[in-house]
C-alpha cells in the first residue's frame, strides 16, 4: 500500500464531518425528546387560564389527538435541527480552527479554546444559525401550536384545558403551514421572533463555552485523556441546563412572538406578559422545556463524537476507493 493511502484521506478536524455529525446527533435526540417539546410550546403559548399539570396536560393532547398529538410538527422539527446543527457545528469548527491556528503561529502552549475563543465561536455560529434557520422554527411552531386552536372545544371544569369535540383536527402539514403563512401574513412571517432568537444565541455561547471548559478540565485532569460519550453526556447536560435556565423568559418570548396575530417588538412582548401573567409567565413551560433540552443536549454530545469518527471512517474508505479506481 502507498503512504498516500496510509494516512487518513480527511484531517480529523474536518468542518463538514462535524456537521453532518451535528446533524445526525440533533435528529437522534430530537426524536427520543420531542413530546416534550410539544408540552414545553404549547405551555409557553397558551394562555395562563389553560395551564394544567404535566400529566394531564399529557393525557389532554393524547384524547383530542391521539399520540400522534405530541408529535406535532415533528417532520419540520428534524429538518429543522438538522440544517441548524450542520450550519452551527460547521461555523463553530471553522471558528475553532482559526484559533488554533492563530495559537500555534503565536507560540501559545496549548491551542484549546479560551473562555472568549469559545464564546466568539459560538457567537459567529449562533447568529449565523439565527439568519438562516428562523423561518424553519416559525413553521414548526405554528404547527406544534396550531391543532389546539383548530379544534371546537369546550373547557374541562376540572383541568382548565379544552375538551375534544367531535369534530377531528384537520391534518397539518409543513408545506400547507407554510403556503398558509405566506398567503396570509407574508415572507416577514417567517422572520417572526427573530430579535430574541438572536439574543438567544448568549444559549449556545453558555452552552458549549462551559462544555469546553469542562472537557479541558477533565482532559487535563485524565492526563490528555479522550472524553468518553458517557462523560461528554453528563457534561452536555450541565452546560445545556445551565444556558437554558438563564435565558428561558427570551425563549417563551420567541415562541409567543412565532404565532402571534398582533405584531409586536420584544420588548413590549415581555412587558405584555409581564403584565398579564406576572413574571412567572416568563417561565410557563420551564420544566418539560429544560428536561428537554438537558437531555436533548446530553443525547447530542453522547452521539456527535461516534458520528464524527464514522464519518471521517466512511469518508476515507469512500476516498481509498475512488483512488484505487
Amino acid at each position: 500500500m502507498s503512504p498516500a493511502l496510509s494516512k487518513p484521506v480527511l484531517p480529523q478536524n474536518d468542518n463538514v464531518a462535524h456537521a453532518l455529525a451535528g446533524a445526525g446527533g440533533g435528529i437522534l435526540s430530537m426524536v427520543l425528546t420531542y413530546p416534550l417539546i410539544t408540552l414545553s410550546t404549547r405551555a409557553q403559548v397558551e394562555s395562563k387560564r389553560a395551564e394544567a399539570p404535566f400529566i394531564a396536560t399529557i393525557r389532554q393532547i393524547v384524547a383530542r389527538e391521539g399520540v400522534s398529538g405530541l408529535y406535532s410538527g415533528l417532520s419540520s422539527a428534524l429538518f429543522g435541527i438538522s440544517v441548524t446543527n450542520f450550519v452551527y457545528y460547521y461555523w463553530y469548527e471553522w471558528t475553532r480552527a482559526f484559533f488554533e491556528q492563530a495559537a500555534a503561529k503565536a507560540g501559545r502552549a496549548s491551542k484549546r479554546l479560551t473562555t472568549v475563543e469559545s464564546m466568539i465561536a459560538g457567537a459567529i455560529a449562533g447568529s449565523a444559525t439565527v439568519i438562516l434557520t428562523n423561518p424553519i422554527w416559525v413553521v414548526n411552531t405554528r404547527m406544534t401550536t396550531r391543532k389546539t386552536a383548530a379544534v371546537p372545544t369546550t373547557d374541562d371544569k376540572t383541568t382548565g384545558l379544552p375538551t375534544p369535540a367531535t369534530t377531528k383536527p384537520p391534518k397539518v402539514t409543513t408545506i400547507g403551514t407554510l403556503l398558509s403563512l405566506l398567503k396570509n401574513e407574508g415572507p416577514q412571517a417567517l422572520f417572526a421572533g427573530v430579535i430574541p432568537a438572536l439574543v438567544l444565541v448568549i444559549n449556545p455561547i453558555l452552552q458549549y463555552t462551559l462544555f469546553e471548559q469542562m472537557k479541558n478540565a477533565y482532559e487535563r485532569r485524565k492526563g490528555e485523556g479522550k472524553v468518553t460519550p458517557t462523560v461528554a453526556f453528563f457534561l452536555g447536560a450541565l452546560g445545556k441546563l445551565f444556558a437554558t435556565s438563564v435565558t428561558y423568559p427570551y425563549i417563551t418570548v420567541k415562541s409567543q412572538m412565532h404565532v402571534a396575530e398582533k405584531k409586536e417588538g420584544m420588548g413590549e412582548a415581555i412587558s405584555r406578559v409581564i403584565r398579564e401573567e406576572g413574571y412567572a409567565g416568563l417561565y410557563k413551560g420551564i420544566g418539560p422545556k429544560v428536561t428537554q433540552s438537558v437531555l436533548t443536549a446530553a443525547f447530542l454530545f453522547a452521539f456527535k463524537d461516534v458520528l464524527y469518527e464514522q464519518t471521517v471512517l466512511l469518508r476515507n474508505r469512500m476516498a481509498k476507493k475512488a483512488l484505487a479506481a
